[in-house]
């Protein structure tokens, strides 16, 4: 039997993620949302504190559980944070910048033991984009599927289309880095091979 495990996250790619590893868990909806008055510029630094804002809230209200946070942040060719478009128009401009470029995906996980203790790491990857022809970017703004993703874009579905090479870690590029997460509960005293 598995300890109670939460998953501090309403997005349903990192929902998808964690059932395929097998583990029964539960997921806890923050209200962290509003992401725009918080200062941190650095990616890895701003990925790392929304985890650890998510887990934390989930930790308040479930104490006794095993908790995971998330946050994935992509960043430009040109150092500009993509973070998630506010419309269709901002979501454009995303797929217009990332034409034929390489951008990079940080994804921050914090996971907090029911004793308090937190275990803390960041999976870095690249996803090269095809050169877009403008059709090709409204045809995905017309799927919707970039609502609600940090970069307007998706590595898994109908968006794998526009992508000509990942390099480092599928699941982190998804949201949630699943071999990051295995070694950092390890680490945290969950095997979770066993």
């Amino acid at each position: 039997m598995y300890p109670k495990l939460i998953l501090a996250s309403a997005s349903p790619q990192r929902k998808t993620l964690l059932q395929g590893i097998g583990i029964p868990f539960d997921v806890f909806v923050t209200d962290v949302e509003d992401e725009s008055d918080v200062t941190h510029r650095d990616p890895v630094e701003r990925a790392q504190f929304f985890a650890h804002l998510k887990a934390e809230h989930a930790h308040t209200a479930h104490p006794e559980a095993w908790i995971i946070g998330c946050d994935t942040l992509v960043v430009a060719f040109d150092g500009s944070l993509l973070e998630k478009p506010t419309d269709s128009d901002e979501a454009r401009t995303m797929m217009r910048l990332q034409s034929g470029t390489t951008s990079l995906v940080h994804s921050g996980l914090c996971i907090i033991a029911p004793n308090g203790k937190q275990y803390e790491g960041m999976s870095l990857s690249s996803v090269t984009f095809k050169q877009l022809l403008p059709q090709e970017i409204e045809w995905w703004i017309g799927t919707g599927l970039w609502q609600g993703r940090s970069g307007s874009f998706q590595i898994d579905g109908p968006g794998q289309l526009m992508i000509a090479r990942i390099e480092g870690d599928w699941s982190g590029i998804v949201g949630l880095p699943v071999f990051l997460l295995g070694k950092l509960m390890r680490k945290a005293g969950w095997n979770v091979f066993v």
